[in-house]
């Protein structure tokens, strides 16, 4: 079963030069590229992609941040002003959209059997420093919570990855038209048939 999903290189690794490396991981698994641009994100792509309307998305950050917080015995009230996994996750969608606009960004459509799952897998854990070595947060960013919280910033965790399905064809739709994704051929696709 073939799917597409959204791979983003967020500023971070645009700055540190790791788009080659990162690329040939999912290339070298049999993914392909079949749609890329560089680009400066707008306000209103960024508000899009990161809507403050998608509840579950905005709790389940908030929620991540406070079992952060008391794994580390950290006040989230101090820390962030709140205890209230619904006002952490607002806030740090607008650390998110800052991040994604604040420099230019690398957005990637990958296609392949199990590509969101393959794709998650390959990334690693959104907190860095919680992904196993090889994958790719693990091998090159190490990056928490608490640094980022602590910084006013949302985590350096080099990609944006769709976590299923239906976020993936809602990204790849919001980010690519129909006219910029490729249909081809890899050689080894014959193989893997």
């Amino acid at each position: 079963m073939k799917e597409q999903t959204l791979v983003i290189f967020k500023p971070d690794s645009v700055a540190r030069g790791l788009i080659g490396v990162i690329t040939s991981r999912f290339e070298k698994v049999g993914l392909k590229i079949v749609a890329a641009k560089m680009m400066m994100v707008s306000q209103e792509l960024a508000d899009k992609h990161y809507p403050a309307s998608r509840e579950t998305f905005i709790n389940g950050m908030g929620g991540k941040t406070l079992e952060n917080y008391q794994d580390m015995g950290i006040d989230p009230i101090n820390e962030v002003g709140s205890a209230d996994p619904h006002e952490i996750g607002l806030k740090i969608r607008e650390w998110l959209v800052d991040m994604i606009t604040a420099g230019p960004v690398i957005a990637v459509v990958l296609e392949g059997p199990h590509a969101v799952e393959l794709v998650r897998k390959m990334v690693g854990h959104t907190l860095p420093l919680k992904s196993a070595p090889g994958t790719i947060r693990g091998d090159y960013s190490f990056d928490s919570s608490y640094l980022a919280n602590v910084g006013k910033r949302p985590i350096k965790n080099l990609l944006h990855a769709s976590g299923e399905l239906d976020e993936a064809k809602y990204e790849v739709d919001l980010w690519f038209s129909n006219d910029e994704i490729m249909t081809y051929s890899r050689v080894e696709e014959k193989v893997m048939e």
